[in-house]
């Protein structure tokens, strides 16, 4: 990226001037380069497009008057906030969505109902730019950086980059058991308010025990987890009898997931080990991965899908838990350096259920269960963000600038937002190996998903 002069001063509608560190947060501290056309061009878009979106857009000047909603928008409409309508014009001229999230970050809008004014937009995500510009995409967007990409070093620093932030910063706003995938509520919440621990606890062991069941986890059972999290569903699953081997990259989960299993007794049941899913030997009765493929990347699914079938003993049975989305807007992504990829999940992809059927029977697989409850991890979501504003403050005590809350709560927003959209969703799915000889080999996804080669 091009930097140019600092920013103006920007304001941040919880509590004044934000203070941005250069060295921490250099393109969310300077301005990107941007033509004074591209920027005008730009302005033209967003404004048509805001104009024809439920919302209502502030800035010094007025407010914008509001649409009538349409199928699917509901309630009043959200307000947007431009305090910096140039720099907000001019960040997404250069960078697009990544501007747009950086803008945010650097507190030049805010939102009375942040998620509100995301969901809008993830619903009509595909109206807001004109659709004869859509196929010049490729000549903005950028794509995703080589050293992204999840060969076995690249995801171990992809890993450290996202999951050993801090263990004490997810204390924060998890439940206590640390279960960082969507919970299952019975029923969804109806109110807006924040859970008990006990209760937000008591719906993350009931998505463990689906996914447990799902692999049919007793006593004996040799069971596989890829992607161990800080230890609840190998705890539970030693509770039931089995004795699990676990895997992660976190050298921060780990020796919490250690001492974790050592303090509830089942030392001698679970083994935890930092190792890459692609490292690991042996057969299992049952392999379960909870939101571990989105972490996997597309050039990847292949040898993924490959290691949950040479894992499986014979008649053995793989539990997953996956976000997805829709095809074409994978499609898309794929090819796309996005606000997420660049501050949160470096390297990470979210497939479509296409892309998951496609790949495990490749693999030599065969899809037996499927559901999906997206409204559940939009509640989950809302949950996670509610207790991380709840904390701001011991987060910042944990030395987290207001840059990174600002950017943790977006990320928060942004995902409860899409899942409200219909714009994401979240699966369990079993597997089985499939006995008919089906199994085929697959053109590198690489290709196939527009993937970095």
């Amino acid at each position: 990226m091009t930097l140019s002069s600092p920013l103006p001063a920007t304001h941040d509608v919880r509590g004044g001037r934000v203070e941005v560190d250069p060295d921490r947060w250099p393109d969310v501290a300077r301005a990107p380069h941007a033509s004074a056309v591209r920027t005008a061009v730009a302005r033209r878009i967003i404004g048509r497009a805001l104009a024809r979106l439920p919302l209502r857009t502030e800035t010094a000047g007025g407010t914008t008057a509001v649409p009538a909603p349409r199928d699917g928008d509901a309630g009043a409409a959200p307000t947007l906030t431009l305090h910096d309508p140039e720099a907000f014009h001019r960040r997404i001229a250069s960078d697009g969505l990544i501007g747009f999230g950086e803008s945010y970050m650097a507190g030049e809008w805010d939102a009375d109902d942040l998620v509100g004014v995301l969901t809008v937009l993830a619903r009509h995500v595909d109206e807001l730019v004109p659709a004869p510009l859509h196929r010049l995409r490729g000549a903005w967007v950028r794509r995703r950086p080589r050293a992204d990409l999840n060969t076995p070093d690249g995801s171990r620093e992809n890993i450290r980059r996202h999951y050993d932030l801090s263990n004490e910063l997810f204390a924060l706003f998890l439940d206590p058991g640390l279960s960082y995938s969507s919970a299952v509520f019975d029923p969804l919440p109806s109110a807006s308010g924040v859970l008990s621990d006990a209760a937000f606890t008591a719906a993350q062991h009931r998505k463990i025990d689906r996914l447990l069941d799902l692999a049919e986890t007793g006593p004996g059972t040799e069971l596989l987890e890829i992607g161990t999290g800080w230890g609840e569903l190998a705890i539970r699953a030693a509770a039931r009898g089995a004795r699990v081997r676990t895997v992660t990259l976190s050298e921060e989960q780990l020796a919490l997931a250690r001492d974790r299993v050592a303090r509830a007794g089942f030392a001698d049941r679970v083994t935890v080990e930092l190792l890459d899913y692609r490292a690991v030997r042996g057969r299992y009765d049952a392999v379960v991965s909870v939101e571990m493929i989105e972490a996997v990347g597309a050039e990847f699914w292949p040898d993924y899908f490959a290691a949950l079938r040479r894992l499986l003993a014979p008649g053995g049975r793989v539990a997953l838990q996956a976000i997805t989305m829709p095809h074409e807007r994978m499609l898309a992504t794929a090819r796309t350096h996005t606000w997420i990829s660049k501050y949160v999940f470096p390297g990470g992809l979210i497939p479509s259920p296409e892309a998951i059927a496609r790949e495990s029977a490749a693999a030599g697989l065969r899809i037996t269960h499927d559901t999906g409850f997206g409204g559940h991890y939009a509640e989950t979501l809302r949950q996670w963000r509610a207790r991380f504003r709840h904390e701001e403050a011991a987060v910042e005590a944990l030395g987290f600038d207001r840059i990174f809350r600002r950017m943790w709560e977006f990320y928060l927003a942004w995902s409860e937002a899409g899942f409200r959209a219909h714009y994401l969703d979240v699966r369990q799915l079993r597997l089985v190996a499939d006995d008919t000889g089906s199994a085929s080999s697959s053109s590198s996804s690489a290709d196939r998903y527009g993937e970095t080669p």
